[in-house]
């Protein structure tokens, strides 16, 4: 059997796939199993050893569709599971034909309802994300291991992990805290202060911290890392798969409902999630045990399903709320703030 996959984007998105990669090549050993996505993902998938090969869609308009889909019309799918549901993944079904597509259930009206009208599920009802993909491939005899998402940093990556915190005058070895206080959404951002409040008092413990994000992430971070005794900004000057091992290296990473929160769970390192304007019932939350996630019970929650550019009602509580002493005992410090 021949299957591809479909996840454009983003980070976390793709990254949550990968249980079902995994399943799948349990269930399936002998299929060749292809994947696609953007560019810039890639390299997420590249170095996972259940995937044969991945396929980079390269371009957003007709043209580059069109192309991309004469590529997988000569690859001969059996089966193309959608894990995206946009219309360019739908427009590709109309233009690949197989013997079978399948797509997950988004449930994109569950979380209009939970924004819109305030709706509540029971937490124990809500189905992680990583596990609705597995509706794709329902049939196919594959059930979720309970085990998290899988990232692979190669060769390469570790090394340049490796200089990067050299350089930052990390010991191999030595404990440090990861923070990811940048999302793409503002909304989505533990204050500023909170963050250099909270590397302060891991510095006062002894513990230096590791600030990581992308280039848009970096003015941010190199502001909280001048303020913080001992601590670095790597923002912006590594690739994912760097970063996944940085994450790799450190004893837990802090961070906003971001992308880089599922990079760490794929590489096995505890988390502490920070959720403000989105909530756990949207299922995008840390898929492993090792997490806690830290929230508010707001009336005003969740106001978007992705994050805004500032709070509807001017006063951002959901993330304001969240005190540095209780992300200090998250961490597993009780040190006072001050």
């Amino acid at each position: 059997m021949k299957l591809l996959l479909i996840r454009f984007s983003s980070v976390g998105d793709v990254v949550l796939t990968t249980p079902l990669v995994r399943a799948l090549r349990d269930a399936l050993p002998d299929a060749v199993i292809h994947f696609a996505t953007r560019p810039p993902y890639a390299p997420l998938l590249e170095s996972n050893p259940w995937i044969d090969r991945v396929l980079t869609l390269p371009g957003s308009d007709a043209a580059a569709l069109r192309d991309f889909a004469a590529t997988l019309r000569r690859e001969r799918y059996d089966r193309i599971l959608d894990l995206h549901g946009t219309l360019r993944a739908r427009a590709l079904r109309l233009l690949v034909p197989t013997p079978r597509w399948s797509r997950y259930p988004k449930a994109t009206l569950r979380r209009w309802a939970m924004v819109r009208l305030r709706h509540r599920p029971d937490p124990a009802r809500v189905v992680p994300v990583a596990e609705r993909y597995f509706g794709a491939a329902r049939d196919l005899g594959v059930r979720p291991d309970g085990r998290p998402p899988e990232v692979f940093p190669t060769p390469r990556a570790v090394e340049q992990a490796h200089d990067a915190l050299r350089a930052a005058g990390f010991a191999d070895g030595e404990t440090f805290v990861a923070f990811a206080p940048g999302a793409r959404h503002a909304t989505k951002c533990w204050p500023e202060d909170r963050w250099i409040d909270l590397g302060r008092a891991l510095a006062r413990d002894g513990i230096r911290s590791v600030l990581l994000g992308g280039p848009e992430d970096a003015p941010l971070a190199h502001r909280i890392a001048a303020e913080v005794p001992g601590a670095a900004s790597l923002a912006g000057a590594l690739d994912l798969l760097a970063s996944a091992a940085v994450l790799a290296r450190a004893d837990r990473l802090v961070s906003g409902d971001t992308g880089v929160m599922h990079l760490a769970t794929a590489v096995g390192t505890p988390v502490v999630a920070l959720f403000g304007p989105t909530v756990r019932g949207f299922g995008f939350f840390p898929y492993a045990d090792n997490a806690t996630i830290l929230e508010r019970d707001l009336p005003c929650r969740p106001c978007s399903t992705h994050g805004g550019a500032a709070c509807p009602l001017g006063h951002h509580d959901c993330l304001r709320g969240i005190r540095t002493e209780e992300v200090l005992h998250a961490i597993g410090t009780r040190r006072p703030v001050g």
